[in-house]
C-alpha cells in the first residue's frame, strides 16, 4: 500500500486555487497539501525550487504531484532522490519546451499586455478546459489568472518555453505516472514522447480531458492517481 499524503504542484497560475475539485474527488483518508507560488513578482524555476522543498514533509511518505508548468520542479527534486518520495505524478507536463516548433511564436506573443487581456471563452475551451466547459470551473479559473500579475504569468510562459530537465528526468529513479489529457490542444506530442525515451519505466494512462485534466476530469484523475499510487510496493524499511 502506497502513501496517502500528496504534494501538488499547481499550474501556470500558481495559486493552487485550482486544485479544490480534484482534493474533493480524492477518499477520505487521503491527504493533500498545495504549493502555491507568489502572485506578485515572477520566479524562476531555481528560485521556485525552495516552494517545494518547504512544502514537502520531512519523513512520512509522499507523492508529489505536478500540473504542467510545474513539471520541470518535480522532475528536479525527485532527482535527488529523496528517501520518503515514494512517486511523482505528472499531470500533462513536460521537461523541455512544451510547443516544440511552435515556441518562437508563442514566446513573441505572450508578453504581458496578453495577460491583461480576458481572453474569449472560446480560446480558453479550446486550449484549457475543453468544449462546454462548467460555467462555475471558466469562472473558476478566470479568478485564479487575474490573481497573478500579467508580468508574473508572462515571465512563466517563457521560462516553461525556455525549460529543460531532460538530465533531471534522467536521474529520477522513482516511479512514474504521467496522466496525458486525451484531447490536449496546448502541449505537443514530443512532451510525452520524452518522458517515454528518457524513463522507459514511465506508466502512461490517459484521462478524457483538455489540458486541464484535474479541473475537468478531478474524479476520474482522482481514481488513476489512487489506484496506481495505492499498488506502489512498500518502501524499503
Amino acid at each position: 500500500m502506497g502513501p496517502k499524503h500528496l504534494v501538488l504542484l499547481p499550474g501556470l497560475d500558481g495559486t493552487g486555487e485550482l486544485f479544490v475539485d480534484f482534493i474533493a474527488a480524492l477518499s477520505e483518508s487521503w491527504t493533500a497539501a498545495i504549493v502555491a507560488y507568489p502572485t506578485d513578482r515572477f520566479l524562476s524555476y531555481t528560485d521556485l525550487r525552495p516552494f517545494v522543498s518547504a512544502a514537502v514533509p520531512e519523513s512520512e511518505r509522499f507523492v508529489l504531484v505536478a500540473e504542467s508548468f510545474s513539471t520541470p520542479l518535480a522532475i528536479w527534486y525527485a532527482a535527488a532522490n529523496p528517501q520518503n518520495l515514494t512517486a511523482v505524478v505528472i499531470c500533462a507536463g513536460f521537461v523541455g519546451s512544451p510547443v516544440s516548433g511552435w515556441s518562437g511564436i508563442v514566446k513573441a506573443l505572450s508578453k504581458p499586455w496578453l495577460f491583461r487581456v480576458k481572453p474569449p471563452r472560446t480560446i480558453v475551451e479550446y486550449f484549457l478546459l475543453g468544449q462546454n466547459a462548467p460555467a462555475d470551473l471558466l469562472q473558476k479559473l478566470h479568478h485564479a489568472l487575474n490573481r497573478v500579475s500579467p508580468d508574473v504569468l508572462s515571465g512563466r510562459v517563457q521560462e516553461a518555453l525556455d525549460c529543460d530537465a531532460r538530465d533531471d528526468l534522467r536521474r529520477t529513479t522513482v516511479p512514474l505516472l504521467y496522466l496525458e489529457a486525451t484531447y490536449d490542444r496546448l502541449l505537443s506530442s514530443s512532451c510525452k514522447e520524452e518522458f517515454s525515451h528518457l524513463r522507459p519505466d514511465t506508466l502512461f494512462k490517459s484521462v478524457p480531458a483538455p489540458h486541464l485534466l484535474l479541473q475537468r476530469e478531478p474524479q476520474k484523475a482522482a481514481t488513476v492517481m489512487m489506484a496506481f499510487i495505492s499498488g506502489l510496493p512498500p518502501s524499503p524499511g
